[in-house]
């Protein structure tokens, strides 16, 4: 099948030569499962398999994209495609700098994040894993839903600058069980993100969905008063958290246009906790990455924040002709985020819970109907919800109802970090919507924050 995909782009590009077309060709092939539960039945098991072809015409400082759905054997569709494109050019209107194409100095191959079993994995072995997962937690009150969502990414590209490829493949697991009590209305969640179906750990999704329901079914529920909590954070939460400061913290392009709270002046500065290291790292296979990215540039380990210093911006190549930067090598679909560990050894709840504190702790795994309030101060707001805790300093548990968080990144990041685990966990952050692009953040376990407010607190789940 590469084969084939790489020497179709080969003809469309002969094609546009012959045209004396100026275009880059964008092929994105994906093949996507989903397994979805509800009321502890299979709802839905379906799957689809589609090939995106994105064509982009340019003409001295215009441009113009096409995309269409397509299939391998219509070339001539293709071919039709070219000719929209480049038809459309000539009635954009110019940019206000020259948009570069690259020229591909080789062919390029990467398929080290594809493992052929996950992404073949049958519907048998993934309600298996599932049953294995939720074995004995089902009554006739709390009921099971969620998703196995599953597939297999390829990109392909090329232009009319240059004959060289470049191909990527990748396969992808996103797993998310909820177990719900139908009339006291609680819900407790556990999730697990994979590249490669050895990752795949259902024992897991287990002890942390037993505890849990164990917690909600004979501790208090209670209203917390509101005032300020030392908070643990999941790793659901603290990856939400980092996926938005990946749009208003370090990108180059959106900073120039007002949407970041870091500036340019603080390059170099102490802007975070010391115990805050966060790059941007193609060399971790959990995270689905793009070692080179889709100008050819390699994609070396790009320090972000360093013992919290912030290192600098990163830039697309598009942002960077916009703005007259140099490329950073992120002219990527996604990034792959990674936070380095901490020396805390609590890697799993029951061992931050039967842990001694001097403290009310509460503890947030999922931050629920996220979203940005002040993108220029960092400030983002979300809920509780799905397993928060709150560990009382008597050694007590009490389950809270929902409350919100609204603090600005600064903060929550800031020196206000008291630990994070030694352990790390890749979370999936993928967006369902759209063409397939499995993404993961890596993060520890878990982060102890110390005073955080909480602006808003239910009366009942």
């Amino acid at each position: 099948m590469k084969e084939k995909i790489l020497q179709t782009l080969q003809d469309l590009r002969q094609y546009a030569l012959s045209k004396n077309y100026e275009v880059t060709l964008s092929y994105h092939e994906e093949d996507s499962y989903l397994m979805r539960f509800a009321n502890s039945a299979i709802s839905l098991n379906t799957n689809e398999h589609l090939i995106r072809l994105e064509i982009t015409a340019y003409q001295d400082k215009k441009r113009a994209s096409y995309e269409l759905i397509t299939d391998l054997n219509k070339l001539d569709e293709m071919k039709a495609g070219i000719d929209t494109a480049a038809d459309m050019v000539q009635y954009a209107q110019p940019l206000n700098y020259q948009p570069t194409i690259p020229i591909y100095e080789a062919s390029y191959e990467d398929d080290s994040a594809f493992d052929i079993n996950l992404a073949e994995m049958s519907s048998e072995d993934k309600l298996e894993f599932i049953n294995q997962a939720v074995d004995g937690l089902e009554t006739d009150k709390i009921k099971l839903s969620g998703i196995f969502s599953s597939g297999a990414n390829t990109f392909a590209l090329i232009n009319t600058r240059s004959p060289h490829t470049l191909y990527f493949k990748s396969s992808d697991a996103q797993i998310t069980l909820v177990l719900a009590h139908e009339t006291l209305k609680w819900e407790v969640t556990a999730e697990q993100s994979a590249w490669n179906k050895s990752n795949l750990e259902a024992e897991n999704l287990h002890n942390e969905l037993a505890y849990l329901i164990d917690r909600y079914e004979n501790d208090q529920p209670q209203q917390l008063p509101l005032g300020t909590y030392d908070v643990v954070f999941g790793p659901a939460a603290t990856a939400e958290m980092i996926s938005f400061m990946n749009w208003i913290a370090f990108d180059g392009g959106l900073m120039k246009r007002g949407f970041s709270f870091m500036k340019e002046e603080q390059i170099g500065e102490k802007t975070l906790s010391t115990q805050f290291t966060l790059s941007d790292d193609a060399a971790h296979l959990d995270t689905f990455p793009f070692k080179r990215d889709l100008m050819g540039l390699e994609r070396d380990k790009t320090q972000l924040f360093k013992e919290g210093v912030f290192k600098g911006f990163i830039w697309s190549q598009d942002d960077a002709d916009e703005f007259n930067q140099i490329a950073t090598g992120h002219t990527v679909p996604h990034k792959s985020l990674v936070v380095e560990p901490g020396n805390m050894e609590i890697n799993i709840i029951q061992e931050l819970a039967s842990k001694p504190r001097d403290k009310d702790i509460l503890y947030v795994p999922f931050l629920h109907y996220m979203n940005i309030v002040n993108p220029s101060k960092g400030i983002v707001t979300g809920s509780s919800r799905f397993g928060a805790l709150l560990l009382k300093k008597d050694g007590s548990i009490i389950v809270p109802y929902n409350v919100r968080l609204t603090h600005s990144l600064l903060d929550i990041f800031g020196d206000k970090i008291a630990w994070l685990s030694n352990e790390r966990v890749a979370y999936n952050v993928s967006n369902s919507y759209g063409a397939r692009n499995p993404t993961a953040i890596i993060v520890p376990k878990f982060m102890k924050v110390n005073d955080l407010e909480i602006s808003h607190s239910n009366d009942s789940y």
